[in-house]
């Protein structure tokens, strides 16, 4: 019998992983070759820097993430999973709303940067994603021995949770506060 060297739970985390990064990069390609407001950029240095922040995005919060006390080496993967989630959940918005303008992103995530609705949408959707992702880590260490409690599962299902809870209530709290709103002109 052939040994692995990954789990049976390592083994299935792979191909996710891999799947969820590579429709990522598929979705960039889309919009990217769909987009009209970016055409004074060359087609290909957009993809390349589409791509370039959405991996650099990983890779932030995969450390984030470390340095909030996850495993380093025991669950690299499962790590990197959560990260790749997260970038899905938050970066890819900010790509497809914003581009791979970083003068754009900065402006939208300083304190009073929002100058449109959408930009509005994607601070609380955001914000609500990672919130939700930190709220999930909570039932980690109870001691219930249940199969959710699992490295990155409940903290998976906060951030989905959370970006779930940011789409409704980004809608709503925009209504709640339409009177209140003026943007700045660009």
């Amino acid at each position: 019998m052939l040994s692995s060297k990954f789990t049976k739970d390592e083994e299935c985390s792979v191909p996710c992983c891999k799947c969820s990064f590579t429709n990522s990069i598929i979705i960039i390609i889309i919009l990217l070759l769909m987009s009209r407001h970016f055409h004074s950029i060359p087609l290909l240095s957009r993809l390349i820097r589409s791509c370039l922040y959405f991996s650099l995005s990983c890779l932030f919060f995969h450390t984030v993430i470390v340095l909030y006390g996850a495993p380093l080496i025991d669950s690299a993967l499962e790590t990197f999973s959560l990260a790749v989630l997260l970038s899905s959940l938050t970066t890819l918005r900010c790509l497809c709303i914003l581009g791979p303008n970083f003068q754009a992103w900065v402006r939208v995530f300083s304190r009073h940067g929002a100058m449109s609705v959408w930009d509005t949408c994607l601070q609380i959707t955001v914000a609500m994603t990672v919130l939700g992702a930190w709220v999930g880590a909570f039932a980690i260490p109870l001691d219930w021995g249940r199969a959710w409690q699992v490295w990155p599962i409940s903290c998976s299902l906060g951030a989905t949770l959370g970006y779930l809870s940011g789409l409704v209530a980004a809608p709503a709290w925009i209504h709640y506060h339409r009177k209140q709103l003026t943007y700045k002109c660009k």
